[in-house]
Protein backbone atom coordinates (compact mmCIF):
# COMPACT_ATOMS: atom_id res chain seq x y z
CA UNK A 1 0.00 0.00 0.00
CA UNK A 2 1.35 3.44 -0.92
CA UNK A 3 2.08 6.06 1.74
CA UNK A 4 -0.98 8.18 0.93
CA UNK A 5 -3.42 5.24 1.08
CA UNK A 6 -1.75 3.92 4.24
CA UNK A 7 -2.09 7.30 5.98
CA UNK A 8 -5.77 7.45 5.04
CA UNK A 9 -6.69 4.02 6.39
CA UNK A 10 -4.64 4.44 9.57
CA UNK A 11 -6.47 7.68 10.30
CA UNK A 12 -9.60 5.59 10.87
CA UNK A 13 -8.10 3.99 13.98
CA UNK A 14 -6.62 7.17 15.47
CA UNK A 15 -7.45 7.32 19.15
CA UNK A 16 -8.82 3.78 19.44
CA UNK A 17 -6.18 2.77 21.96
CA UNK A 18 -5.81 6.06 23.86
CA UNK A 19 -7.83 4.90 26.87
CA UNK A 20 -6.26 1.45 27.06
CA UNK A 21 -2.71 2.10 25.90
CA UNK A 22 -0.01 0.52 28.01
CA UNK A 23 2.89 2.55 29.37
CA UNK A 24 5.06 -0.47 28.53
CA UNK A 25 4.35 -0.02 24.81
CA UNK A 26 7.44 2.05 24.10
CA UNK A 27 6.94 2.33 20.32
CA UNK A 28 3.56 1.80 18.67
CA UNK A 29 1.01 3.51 16.44
CA UNK A 30 1.49 6.89 18.09
CA UNK A 31 4.65 7.69 16.12
CA UNK A 32 5.75 6.27 12.78
CA UNK A 33 8.65 3.88 13.26
CA UNK A 34 10.05 0.63 11.91
CA UNK A 35 8.62 -1.80 14.47
CA UNK A 36 6.65 -2.01 17.71
CA UNK A 37 8.58 -2.21 20.99
CA UNK A 38 7.10 -3.49 24.27
CA UNK A 39 8.97 -3.30 27.57
CA UNK A 40 9.15 -6.56 29.52
CA UNK A 41 11.38 -5.36 32.36
CA UNK A 42 14.21 -2.90 32.98
CA UNK A 43 16.62 -5.03 30.94
CA UNK A 44 14.51 -6.36 28.08
CA UNK A 45 12.04 -5.09 25.52
CA UNK A 46 10.40 -7.09 22.74
CA UNK A 47 10.53 -5.84 19.14
CA UNK A 48 7.72 -7.05 16.89
CA UNK A 49 7.38 -6.56 13.13
CA UNK A 50 5.91 -8.21 10.04
CA UNK A 51 6.67 -7.90 6.33
CA UNK A 52 5.91 -9.89 3.18
CA UNK A 53 5.71 -9.26 -0.57
CA UNK A 54 5.44 -10.96 -4.00
CA UNK A 55 8.56 -12.30 -5.75
CA UNK A 56 11.18 -9.73 -6.69
CA UNK A 57 13.56 -12.20 -8.35
CA UNK A 58 13.08 -15.37 -10.41
CA UNK A 59 14.93 -17.88 -8.23
CA UNK A 60 12.62 -19.18 -5.44
CA UNK A 61 15.39 -19.78 -2.88
CA UNK A 62 16.78 -16.28 -3.41
CA UNK A 63 13.30 -14.79 -3.18
CA UNK A 64 12.82 -16.46 0.21
CA UNK A 65 16.18 -15.27 1.48
CA UNK A 66 15.61 -11.67 0.37
CA UNK A 67 12.09 -11.59 1.83
CA UNK A 68 13.42 -12.88 5.15
CA UNK A 69 16.29 -10.39 5.25
CA UNK A 70 13.84 -7.59 4.48
CA UNK A 71 11.45 -8.64 7.26
CA UNK A 72 14.21 -8.92 9.86
CA UNK A 73 15.62 -5.53 8.89
CA UNK A 74 13.08 -3.64 11.00
CA UNK A 75 14.38 -5.34 14.14
CA UNK A 76 17.89 -4.21 13.26
CA UNK A 77 16.66 -0.69 12.51
CA UNK A 78 15.44 -0.54 16.11
CA UNK A 79 18.87 -1.66 17.35
CA UNK A 80 17.82 -5.18 18.31
CA UNK A 81 18.62 -8.83 17.67
CA UNK A 82 16.21 -11.36 16.17
CA UNK A 83 14.93 -14.09 18.50
CA UNK A 84 12.58 -16.05 16.25
CA UNK A 85 10.24 -15.67 13.29
CA UNK A 86 7.02 -17.09 11.87
CA UNK A 87 6.48 -17.70 8.17
CA UNK A 88 3.71 -15.67 6.51
CA UNK A 89 2.94 -17.06 3.06
CA UNK A 90 0.38 -17.22 0.27
CA UNK A 91 0.86 -19.63 -2.66
CA UNK A 92 -1.25 -20.70 -5.64
CA UNK A 93 -2.55 -24.25 -5.44
CA UNK A 94 -0.96 -24.97 -8.80
CA UNK A 95 2.54 -23.87 -7.75
CA UNK A 96 5.03 -26.75 -7.70
CA UNK A 97 5.68 -27.84 -4.11
CA UNK A 98 9.41 -27.97 -4.78
CA UNK A 99 9.32 -24.25 -5.56
CA UNK A 100 7.36 -23.55 -2.36
CA UNK A 101 9.87 -25.59 -0.40
CA UNK A 102 12.79 -23.66 -1.88
CA UNK A 103 11.18 -20.32 -0.95
CA UNK A 104 10.72 -21.50 2.63
CA UNK A 105 14.22 -22.92 2.73
CA UNK A 106 15.71 -19.64 1.53
CA UNK A 107 13.90 -17.83 4.31
CA UNK A 108 14.81 -20.41 6.93
CA UNK A 109 18.51 -20.36 6.15
CA UNK A 110 18.57 -16.56 6.23
CA UNK A 111 16.91 -16.64 9.67
CA UNK A 112 19.51 -19.17 10.80
CA UNK A 113 22.22 -16.82 9.56
CA UNK A 114 20.71 -14.19 11.88
CA UNK A 115 21.21 -16.54 14.83
CA UNK A 116 17.45 -17.09 15.14
CA UNK A 117 14.91 -19.81 14.34
CA UNK A 118 11.67 -20.28 12.41
CA UNK A 119 9.10 -21.33 15.01
CA UNK A 120 6.00 -21.83 12.83
CA UNK A 121 3.83 -19.79 10.51
CA UNK A 122 0.65 -19.53 8.48
CA UNK A 123 -0.16 -20.09 4.82
CA UNK A 124 -3.17 -19.41 2.61
CA UNK A 125 -4.09 -20.13 -1.01
CA UNK A 126 -3.69 -17.15 -3.33
CA UNK A 127 -3.14 -16.73 -7.05
CA UNK A 128 -0.08 -14.52 -6.49
CA UNK A 129 2.79 -15.90 -4.39
CA UNK A 130 3.66 -13.87 -1.32
CA UNK A 131 6.18 -14.62 1.40
CA UNK A 132 7.66 -12.95 4.44
CA UNK A 133 8.01 -13.18 8.19
CA UNK A 134 6.53 -12.07 11.46
CA UNK A 135 9.66 -11.35 13.47
CA UNK A 136 10.25 -11.08 17.20
CA UNK A 137 13.41 -9.41 18.46
CA UNK A 138 14.99 -8.21 21.67
CA UNK A 139 16.56 -4.89 22.70
CA UNK A 140 17.50 -3.12 25.93
CA UNK A 141 14.81 -0.51 26.71
CA UNK A 142 17.47 2.18 27.09
CA UNK A 143 19.15 1.36 23.77
CA UNK A 144 16.25 1.48 21.32
CA UNK A 145 17.08 3.21 18.05
CA UNK A 146 14.17 5.25 16.70
CA UNK A 147 13.66 7.60 13.78
CA UNK A 148 13.08 10.57 16.07
CA UNK A 149 16.49 11.03 17.64
CA UNK A 150 18.43 12.91 14.95
CA UNK A 151 19.94 16.22 16.10
CA UNK A 152 21.27 19.22 14.13
CA UNK A 153 24.96 18.62 13.51
CA UNK A 154 24.62 14.85 13.17
CA UNK A 155 26.24 13.14 10.21
CA UNK A 156 24.09 10.81 8.09
CA UNK A 157 25.49 7.40 7.16
CA UNK A 158 23.98 4.89 4.71
CA UNK A 159 25.03 1.23 4.79
CA UNK A 160 23.75 -0.09 1.43
CA UNK A 161 23.62 1.40 -2.07
CA UNK A 162 20.30 2.35 -3.63
CA UNK A 163 18.94 0.70 -6.75
CA UNK A 164 17.30 -2.62 -5.87
CA UNK A 165 13.85 -1.32 -6.83
CA UNK A 166 15.02 -0.10 -10.24
CA UNK A 167 16.97 -3.26 -11.03
CA UNK A 168 14.21 -5.69 -10.00
CA UNK A 169 11.75 -3.69 -12.08
CA UNK A 170 14.08 -4.01 -15.05
CA UNK A 171 14.33 -7.74 -14.31
CA UNK A 172 10.55 -8.13 -14.41
CA UNK A 173 10.58 -6.29 -17.72
CA UNK A 174 13.16 -8.71 -19.11
CA UNK A 175 15.78 -6.03 -19.77
CA UNK A 176 18.09 -6.25 -16.73
CA UNK A 177 21.75 -7.09 -17.12
CA UNK A 178 22.67 -10.28 -15.24
CA UNK A 179 25.60 -8.58 -13.50
CA UNK A 180 23.31 -5.83 -12.24
CA UNK A 181 20.81 -8.38 -10.93
CA UNK A 182 23.52 -10.38 -9.18
CA UNK A 183 24.82 -7.28 -7.40
CA UNK A 184 21.29 -6.27 -6.39
CA UNK A 185 20.56 -9.75 -5.01
CA UNK A 186 23.75 -9.73 -2.96
CA UNK A 187 22.80 -6.29 -1.63
CA UNK A 188 19.22 -7.29 -0.74
CA UNK A 189 20.17 -10.59 0.88
CA UNK A 190 22.77 -9.06 3.21
CA UNK A 191 21.48 -8.74 6.74
CA UNK A 192 21.56 -5.41 8.55
CA UNK A 193 22.66 -7.23 11.71
CA UNK A 194 26.26 -6.04 11.56
CA UNK A 195 25.20 -2.47 10.83
CA UNK A 196 22.86 -2.51 13.85
CA UNK A 197 25.59 -3.84 16.11
CA UNK A 198 27.97 -1.14 14.89
CA UNK A 199 25.33 1.54 15.50
CA UNK A 200 24.81 0.31 19.06
CA UNK A 201 28.55 0.20 19.71
CA UNK A 202 28.94 3.79 18.48
CA UNK A 203 26.01 5.17 20.47
CA UNK A 204 24.18 6.70 17.51
CA UNK A 205 21.22 9.09 17.83
CA UNK A 206 18.72 7.63 15.39
CA UNK A 207 18.30 5.04 12.65
CA UNK A 208 15.84 3.66 10.13
CA UNK A 209 16.04 1.17 7.31
CA UNK A 210 15.48 2.26 3.71
CA UNK A 211 12.69 0.17 2.20
CA UNK A 212 9.35 0.74 0.46
CA UNK A 213 9.00 4.47 1.08
CA UNK A 214 12.43 5.14 -0.48
CA UNK A 215 15.44 7.01 0.87
CA UNK A 216 13.52 10.30 0.71
CA UNK A 217 10.34 8.95 2.27
CA UNK A 218 12.08 7.30 5.19
CA UNK A 219 14.41 10.28 5.47
CA UNK A 220 11.37 12.54 5.78
CA UNK A 221 10.00 10.36 8.58
CA UNK A 222 13.30 10.78 10.41
CA UNK A 223 13.28 14.53 9.80
CA UNK A 224 9.67 14.97 10.94
CA UNK A 225 10.03 12.92 14.11
CA UNK A 226 13.33 14.63 14.96
CA UNK A 227 12.07 18.16 14.31
CA UNK A 228 15.01 18.82 11.98
CA UNK A 229 16.02 18.86 8.32
CA UNK A 230 18.02 16.19 6.54
CA UNK A 231 20.50 17.54 3.99
CA UNK A 232 21.60 14.92 1.45
CA UNK A 233 24.42 15.11 -1.10
CA UNK A 234 23.39 13.35 -4.33
CA UNK A 235 27.03 12.91 -5.34
CA UNK A 236 27.72 10.97 -2.11
CA UNK A 237 24.71 8.64 -2.24
CA UNK A 238 25.86 5.16 -3.37
CA UNK A 239 23.98 3.78 -6.38
CA UNK A 240 24.14 0.21 -7.69
CA UNK A 241 25.54 -0.19 -11.20
CA UNK A 242 22.80 -0.06 -13.81
CA UNK A 243 20.37 1.97 -11.71
CA UNK A 244 21.04 5.25 -13.50
CA UNK A 245 20.78 3.55 -16.90
CA UNK A 246 17.37 2.09 -16.08
CA UNK A 247 16.19 5.40 -14.65
CA UNK A 248 17.14 7.14 -17.88
CA UNK A 249 15.03 4.53 -19.69
CA UNK A 250 12.19 5.46 -17.30
CA UNK A 251 11.88 1.92 -15.87
CA UNK A 252 10.44 3.11 -12.58
CA UNK A 253 8.06 0.95 -10.54
CA UNK A 254 4.67 2.36 -9.61
CA UNK A 255 5.86 2.88 -6.04
CA UNK A 256 8.27 5.57 -7.21
CA UNK A 257 5.40 7.74 -8.43
CA UNK A 258 3.31 7.02 -5.32
CA UNK A 259 6.17 8.06 -3.05
CA UNK A 260 6.88 11.22 -5.04
CA UNK A 261 3.21 12.20 -5.04
CA UNK A 262 2.97 11.88 -1.25
CA UNK A 263 6.37 13.18 -0.13
CA UNK A 264 7.56 15.70 -2.75
CA UNK A 265 5.96 18.78 -1.15
CA UNK A 266 8.46 18.44 1.71
CA UNK A 267 11.54 17.67 -0.39
CA UNK A 268 13.64 20.40 -2.01
CA UNK A 269 16.08 19.70 -4.82
CA UNK A 270 18.98 21.86 -5.88
CA UNK A 271 18.93 23.27 -9.40
CA UNK A 272 20.43 20.86 -11.91
CA UNK A 273 19.15 17.62 -10.35
CA UNK A 274 17.21 15.95 -13.17
CA UNK A 275 13.70 14.56 -12.91
CA UNK A 276 15.08 11.05 -13.37
CA UNK A 277 17.51 11.52 -10.49
CA UNK A 278 14.76 12.89 -8.29
CA UNK A 279 12.45 9.98 -9.05
CA UNK A 280 15.30 7.54 -8.48
CA UNK A 281 15.56 8.80 -4.88
CA UNK A 282 11.79 8.26 -4.46
CA UNK A 283 12.03 4.66 -5.68
CA UNK A 284 11.21 1.87 -3.19
CA UNK A 285 14.07 -0.29 -2.01
CA UNK A 286 13.87 -3.95 -1.03
CA UNK A 287 15.92 -4.88 2.04
CA UNK A 288 17.84 -1.61 1.89
CA UNK A 289 20.48 -0.45 4.32
CA UNK A 290 20.30 1.52 7.52
CA UNK A 291 20.21 5.32 7.48
CA UNK A 292 22.01 6.36 10.67
CA UNK A 293 22.33 9.74 12.39
CA UNK A 294 25.42 10.12 14.53
CA UNK A 295 27.10 13.04 16.31
CA UNK A 296 30.28 14.08 14.41
CA UNK A 297 32.56 13.18 17.32
CA UNK A 298 31.26 9.62 17.15
CA UNK A 299 31.38 9.31 13.36
CA UNK A 300 34.91 7.79 13.28
CA UNK A 301 33.83 5.29 15.94
CA UNK A 302 30.79 4.32 13.89
CA UNK A 303 32.78 3.93 10.67
CA UNK A 304 35.39 1.83 12.48
CA UNK A 305 32.65 -0.34 14.01
CA UNK A 306 31.02 -0.81 10.61
CA UNK A 307 34.39 -1.76 9.13
CA UNK A 308 34.90 -4.33 11.90
CA UNK A 309 31.53 -5.81 11.04
CA UNK A 310 32.58 -5.86 7.36
CA UNK A 311 29.76 -3.47 6.54
CA UNK A 312 30.19 -0.79 3.84
CA UNK A 313 29.25 2.76 4.75
CA UNK A 314 28.86 6.11 3.04
CA UNK A 315 28.49 9.53 4.65
CA UNK A 316 25.70 11.03 2.55
CA UNK A 317 24.78 14.23 4.37
CA UNK A 318 23.97 15.79 7.69
CA UNK A 319 21.19 17.06 9.92
CA UNK A 320 20.51 20.79 10.26
CA UNK A 321 17.88 23.01 11.87
CA UNK A 322 14.69 23.23 9.83
CA UNK A 323 12.26 20.71 8.39
CA UNK A 324 11.92 18.29 5.49
CA UNK A 325 14.72 17.04 3.24
CA UNK A 326 17.09 19.06 1.07
CA UNK A 327 18.98 17.31 -1.75
CA UNK A 328 21.88 19.11 -3.36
Amino acid sequence: MGPEDLAEVLSLIDGVFEDTSSPDLLVGLGKVDDAAVYKINDERAIIQTLDFFPPVVDDPYTYGAVAAANAMSDVYAMGGEVLFALNVAAFPKWLDREIVGQILRGGAEKVREAGAVIAGGHTIDDEEPKYGLSVTGLVHPDHILTKGGALPGDALVLTKPLGSGMITTALRGGVADVAHVDAAVENMARLNRGAARAAQAAGVHAATDVTGFSLLGHGLEMADLSGAQLRLSLADIPILDGTRDYSEEWLFPGGSHNNRSFFRSRVQFAEGISEEEQLMLFTPETSGGLLIAVVPDRLPTLLDALSEQKEPAWVIGDVIAGEGVWVF
